[in-house]
């Protein structure tokens, strides 16, 4: 019966090549997604931002890692499906219907564009985008959302106006604008329900979602799911909330792509985790009482959480907040401010945040080519050290610094160091660490009894020690600026 679900989620019409994963299959209606130019432009947009001044391999691209991320979303999904039909088969041989291949293959679609199309709102230089001074301010305009939504009732996506956009109301945005512009109807698929696994929605699933929701419920919980403590309205919601949690959540195919592709590029070994090993332990789990149903970990897999665990920790504080890094981050943002003080470039930019026609011209190309032109007619700019790799000297690395902290250890090495206070700049990475022990107690550990071969649920925190060594905290490196900033 595997194979009959295998051969009915591998009707694959082109195979591309990833230097991570290897072959990754696409269904027709991707590849006219993967097409569209909206999403075309994820190729001019580097997947951390300018970290290639400092890891030269790392010039991968958000276009690859969005594909490497549908992919993993995928093998996520058909892993833990595959699990349960091999341990229903062992006990009662249970063949699947029809109406079940069809839930399945539905689910496994929707979370296949939603991984797709999770960061296609993403501007250029990724997260550093939005935390430039200027770009931040031009994002919260009140009148943006209005304005990016024009014509189009927003509230099928957004239960209201968000106060502040970030680059996932972009991503919902680009979703609806490439998914209106194929047949979604021929692939059999809603485009309300791929949107409402991404972050900041709340949709109401459409009817087909719903049937297939409390088929697979029924399915996957078995007499559990006769217990009448949940109703048939609320099976669509926890089944939705499933597949969220494999496009974003603490085990999600977004991070677990971003890690072995941000670490391949980078050249870097720290840690590593095996994502074979992760997902052939991975479990759907449920609680009718919580209501709750979600991914759980065979205990025998924890050794591979851990280390996917671990390997974030070292990315975040070896590669992410690199003191190199982190430095040319912060030259970054004031360049980016820098250019904004083009009135021109500044309305095209503000253009370009408000309308879907416009909004494939923010790339890492516009910006790279806005930099030169700073820096020809001013040598003394930050777009100069930029463009010619010049980067802040490093003086200091402290951890866990309140503001006043920092403010106090700024002074300290000025004057220490005989330098003007002004020419000390800090710049901080909060490493979440990573909120580890409360977000991993919404993972659950499948705990079975040999006897009786009964299933119980537990918090992981309660089976494993080893996500309570990880808090919140805080890197912050302290450089001064260097001579070409200053004045002549």
């Amino acid at each position: 019966m595997r194979s009959a679900v295998n051969d009915l989620l591998g009707a694959y019409d082109k195979l591309i090549m990833d230097p991570v994963h290897g072959g990754i299959p696409l269904y027709r209606h991707e590849i006219k997604v993967i097409d569209h130019p909206l999403f075309q432009r994820l190729r001019n947009i580097c997947q951390n931002d300018i970290l290639s001044l400092v890891f030269p391999g790392a010039t991968h691209s958000r276009f690859l890692h969005s594909i490497g991320v549908m992919h993993v979303g995928t093998r996520m999904f058909r892993s833990m499906i595959d699990a349960y039909l091999r341990e229903r088969q062992l006990s009662d041989h249970t063949d699947l219907s029809l109406s079940q291949l069809d839930a399945i293959d539905y689910l496994a679609k929707t979370i296949r564009l939603g991984c797709l199309l999770h960061d296609s709102g993403h501007s250029s230089f990724s997260h550093q985008f939005t935390q430039a001074r200027r770009i931040h301010d031009l994002m919260s305009r009140p009148d943006r959302f209005d304005d990016l939504w024009e014509g189009i009732d927003y509230s099928i996506y957004h239960s209201k106006r968000p106060d502040e956009l970030e680059h996932e109301h972009y991503s919902v945005r680009v979703a609806h604008e490439v998914l209106a512009s194929i047949d979604m109807e021929s692939a059999g698929l809603d485009p309300k329900d791929v949107i409402g696994i991404m972050e900041t929605t709340d949709v109401s699933p459409s009817e087909a979602f719903c049937r297939h929701a409390r088929t697979f419920w029924n399915f996957i919980a078995g007499e559990d799911a006769e217990s009448g403590v949940l109703s048939e309205a609320d099976t669509p919601r926890l089944v939705m909330d499933l597949l969220s949690s494999i496009v974003s959540g603490e085990i999600d195919a977004d991070r677990a792509d971003y890690m072995l592709r941000d670490g391949f590029h980078s050249s870097v070994t720290i840690g590593g985790f095996n994502l074979d090993h992760l997902l052939s332990n991975l479990r759907f789990g449920w609680d009718v009482r919580e209501p709750w149903l979600g991914l759980a970990i065979t205990q025998k897999g924890l050794g591979a959480l851990e280390d996917f665990v671990y390997s974030r920790h070292q990315m975040y504080r070896k590669v992410y907040a690199h003191k190199t890094a982190l430095g040319f981050d912060w030259l970054l943002r004031e360049a980016i401010n820098e250019v904004l003080e083009d009135p021109e470039i500044f309305d095209w930019v503000d253009t370009c945040l408000s309308n879907m026609r416009y909004f494939a011209e923010l790339t890492d190309s516009f910006f790279w080519e806005a930099f030169r032109k700073v820096s020809r007619r001013k040598p003394r700019s930050y777009s100069r050290c930029i463009v010619d790799r010049i980067k802040l000297d490093h003086l200091d690395t402290r951890e866990d610094l309140t503001a006043q902290g920092i403010s106090e250890h700024c002074l300290w090495l000025a004057r220490e160091l005989n330098l003007d206070p002004e020419q000390v700049v800090t710049c901080s990475m909060r490493a979440r660490f990573s909120n580890i022990q409360d977000n991993f107690n919404g993972i659950k550990v499948l705990v079975r009894d040999p006897i009786n071969r009964s299933r119980s649920l537990k918090q992981i925190t309660d089976v494993s020690a080893f996500f309570s060594k990880f808090s919140d905290g805080t890197i912050n490196h302290f450089y001064v600026r260097p001579e070409v900033l200053n004045a002549g």
